[in-house]
């Protein structure tokens, strides 16, 4: 038996049982005694009884129609309950004899390991005040879960906190317990599935929601917490000002492949965004006006407020006035798109200037521990989030600004930019850029599709630089590209500049990073356009579904050193971001190993990245989740920045390029070539019906046709619903086993102890493996998949059996993860809910496919709740 923690026991048996109560009052007793049965089955099928297996296949084949839904309800929401009590356990109260959390003391480790490499403590604080760290929040593939039973598992997780005291009276523990019985069953009487497919600007308010619910609180601990342990390492606290850690957002702005993000979206989500911040500074203004009550103010201020027996409230309540004003007229904008006038607040330093001068004001006349209370909070939050939330990004294809360009050079009748070569594109573009005359007159008319590129182009013009981050050019492959934008910015009338970022995200393009960043840095012009540094984004997730996650990944590698390497000639600072996804075949896997797996020098101070999906739900979800993984993030680039990993010996290099190379060649093998791999991918997973399971605001492929369509995020999801997880696994079994036949063993074992890159590599196959079930996947075969097809798949199950056997040899355990108890125990505890789920799933799409167009409505409700169930308990999507 697998350890588990014995106060998640207690939580997740006590949630569980609160939900069985829920379910005997609703649908009965004989209904509470079938989940019972399936639930033991499933339980004895695990430890290979054959009997438990039989019980289990009966029981669910005897189900009638109309008890399909809430059995996949059940198991469903028994999964969730199980991700609440594992996600509250991060932060649950310790007694005091219990260690504090890893993250928690992951920083005074790190400033105590960096001292004795030779770092004084000011220094060290300098260092950390200097951070540059910025975290994307996406929507895709956005959150299975609806956001109304987000607020409700939220509410769930506060009644476990508030259970979790020795001192509960019987009356007190009593009123918790019923506290949870109610959200329980309104969670029960909610549907799991939303009823039409989100808006981009719905996707934008569950981001907003999670800075809203979360990170407005999370932040200033987080750097409350960074001046305390800066003290006690001996160093100084952080100024005031400092924003080590900032967010960033793509809700509203990714249009690549979204048609349902257009210009008028992403003037919305802006508007939104500054309403939201008006109303959250509101509050904390608020709440300053009532409690800042003191007489004593430096002459600064009396100057500016006048003498007044309460000078900070007066100075309060105009900023309280303002505020109400702006958020006012961001609401009449949103509503009625009225303009909005000079009067209200626009720069983020309007807002910052009075609260620095209040707190100035207080340790000048000897009330500092005033000062550093919640007003020190509120400029932070100032600093952290401004006016505008977090900096929205904008992506497009890059293929949408040539086509643009393309119909406006036909138009001037100067050729087809479409058909120029590169030395071409850039001499037209150079010459444009040079140019003072404007490129389009008013008689230009614009084919849609070019009409919404120009359309972002000017809302990015009329936007103040405070709200907008980045723009992200994906599928870039050479210079122009990043030229192209430039231009047509300008023509926007864009007069300040914005940082442009070519996103780099197949293998060829990955291997062609470093020359084209060369190349564009080599232009005069364009070094002269350069405000800052130069941003470039490594995509994670179309890398890895180009060529495999071996070759992926050293790709990834190099792209880095070389962007490094590239940027430290042109003598030009690099800012990488990293387009990572919450599944292994997408980049993802724990941001520490993540961070210091990272080429030496690629990190320097400065980490960008994406966070993806149903990962932001379950590392921001909760304030104290969220402070843990900030300070995570933290603590992690700080050491990768002064203890950056080994630059890795040549020997090592030339095993991981064969590595590579073996893992490209079994994975294209299998994904590209193999003639009967498309009609069994979409046959035995559930591929073709994800597509009407409403998560996100866009849709699952870029055009028609096979594979090489598909997104990224539904291909890695489909395998994730079978229990096969091939995208994160595929090629390294092959890879593994030829560089064991060259005798190369113990240059694995010496990556492996030695080389950051390497471990991370191997550690992420080694859980992803673990969460893989072969014997899961066959269900699928044997229901779903032609006879013709199952030779290939038994194929696909040696592979994975050879991927988990090599895993193992070069580890030398007998279990996969044998070193790590408590994540096995948190992926097995799942698996007594998961199997029934995965056998209905199988037989819903059978029936599905059975009936095609004219499924019956409770069969597919049934289906995508098995779908979202999967997904809660793997905690993965895409």
């Amino acid at each position: 038996m697998i350890p588990i923690d014995s106060r998640l026991r207690e939580h997740v048996h006590l949630l569980g049982e609160l939900l069985g109560s829920t379910m005997r009052e609703q649908r009965g007793e004989e209904f509470l005694e079938k989940i019972e049965r399936i639930r033991k089955g499933a339980k004895a099928a695990r430890s290979g009884s054959d009997d438990g297996r039989q019980q289990l296949t009966d029981t669910l084949d005897q189900l009638s129609e109309d008890e399909l839904l809430p059995v996949a309800r059940g198991f469903n929401q028994f999964l969730n309950l199980a991700n609440i009590a594992d996600q509250y356990h991060l932060i649950r109260r310790r007694q005091s004899d219990e260690e504090p959390a890893f993250e928690e003391q992951m920083l005074a480790s790190v400033l105590e390991r960096l001292q004795v490499a030779g770092h004084n403590p000011q220094d060290l604080s300098q260092t950390v005040a200097n951070l540059d760290i910025e975290l994307v929040l996406t929507a895709h593939p956005t959150e299975v879960s609806r956001r109304t039973l987000i607020m409700k598992y939220d509410a769930i997780a506060q009644q476990l906190a508030a259970l979790d005291h020795t001192d509960l009276t019987t009356a007190e523990r009593e009123k918790i317990i019923a506290k949870l019985r109610r959200l329980i069953a309104e969670v029960w009487h909610t549907t799991e599935i939303r009823s039409a497919q989100p808006t981009p600007v719905d996707e934008a308010r569950w981001g907003f929601a999670v800075i809203e619910r979360s990170l407005w609180q999370a932040i200033p601990n987080v750097l409350r917490h960074i001046d305390t342990t800066l003290q006690a390492a001996g160093g100084d606290k952080l100024p005031i000002t400092a924003t080590p850690i900032r967010f960033a957002t793509w809700m509203g702005g990714d249009r690549d492949g979204n048609p349902n993000v257009t210009a008028r979206v992403t003037k919305t989500v802006l508007l939104l965004a500054r309403w939201i911040a008006a109303d959250l500074f509101l509050r904390d203004i608020s709440r300053l006006t009532a409690e800042l009550s003191m007489q004593d103010a430096s002459a600064e201020l009396l100057a500016l407020v006048g003498e007044s027996d309460e000078p900070y409230r007066v100075l309060m309540k105009k900023l309280r006035a303002r505020l109400r004003k702006t958020r006012a007229e961001l609401q009449d904008a949103l509503s009625n798109g009225t303009a909005l006038s000079a009067d209200i607040l626009h720069d983020t330093d309007e807002l910052l200037a009075p609260l620095l001068l209040c707190y100035r004001s207080l340790h000048e006349c000897g009330m500092g521990l005033i000062a550093d209370g919640d007003l020190l909070d509120t400029i932070r939050r100032t600093t952290t989030f401004g006016l505008s939330l977090g900096r929205l990004d904008i992506r497009q294809d890059a293929a949408r600004h040539s086509s643009a360009l393309n119909e406006i050079t036909q138009w001037l009748g100067v050729g087809e930019y479409a058909q120029w070569s590169e030395e071409q594109r850039q001499t037209f573009l150079l010459a444009e850029l040079h140019s003072r005359r404007p490129l389009l007159s008013s008689a230009f008319a614009a084919s849609a599709d070019t009409q919404e590129v120009l359309d972002t182009c000017k809302v990015i013009a009329q936007t103040s630089a405070d709200s907008l981050g980045s723009y992200v050019i994906s599928m870039a492959s050479a210079p122009s590209d990043v030229l192209a934008v430039q231009l047509l910015l300008k023509e926007a009338g864009l007069n300040r500049s914005m940082r442009i970022v070519p996103l780099f995200e197949t293998q060829d393009d990955l291997h062609n990073a470093a020359g084209v960043i060369d190349q564009l840095l080599s232009l005069t012009d364009y070094r002269n356009s350069l405000a800052g540094p130069q941003e470039v984004m490594i995509g994670y997730s179309d890398s890895a579904k180009d060529a495999g996650t071996t070759a992926a990944a050293w790709s990834q590698y190099r792209a880095q050193e070389e962007l490094v390497a590239v940027c430290a000639k042109q003598g030009v600072e690099l800012i990488l971001f990293h387009g990572r996804g919450g599944t292994v075949g997408r980049g993802g896997g724990p941001a520490h190993e993540a961070i210091l797996s990272q080429p030496p020098g690629s990190v320097a101070g400065r980490f960008r990245t994406t966070e993806q999906g149903e990962v932001i739900r379950f590392k921001y979800g909760l304030p104290k989740v969220a402070a843990q993984n900030l300070n995570l993030y933290i603590a992690s680039v700080l050491e990768a920045t002064l203890l950056p990993p080994p630059v890795p010996k040549d020997s090592w290099r030339a095993v991981m390029e064969r590595l590579a190379a073996d893992g490209l060649q079994a994975y294209r093998k299998t994904v590209r070539e193999h003639p009967q791999f498309v009609d069994y991918f979409r046959q035995a997973t559930p591929e073709q019906e994800l597509g009407r399971l409403p998560l996100g605001s866009r849709p699952a492929r870029r055009r028609s046709g096979g594979i090489e369509s598909l997104r990224a995020i539904p291909w890695i999801f489909a395998w994730t619903q079978t229990r096969m997880m091939l995208p994160a696994w595929l090629g390294w079994e092959t890879a593994l086993q030829n560089a064991i036949a060259r005798q190369e063993e113990s240059l694995l074992a010496e990556m492996r102890d030695q080389w950051p890159f390497f471990r991370a590599r191997i550690d992420m196959l080694e859980m992803v493996l673990l969460k893989a079930d072969s014997g899961i996947a066959r269900l699928y075969d044997e229901r779903l998949v032609a006879d013709e097809l199952r030779g290939f798949g038994e194929q696909l199950y040696q592979h994975l059996s050879q991927a988990v056997e090599q895993v193992l040899h070069l580890t030398g355990e007998t279990h996969l993860l044998e070193r790590h108890p408590q994540v096995r125990a948190s992926i097995s505890v799942r698996d007594t809910y998961l199997d029934p789920l995965h056998l209905l799933q199988v037989e819903l799409l059978a029936r599905s496919r059975e009936q095609g167009e004219a499924i019956c409505p409770a069969i597919e409700q049934a289906l995508l709740v098995t779908v979202a169930g999967i997904a809660a308990g793997l905690r993965n999507t895409g």
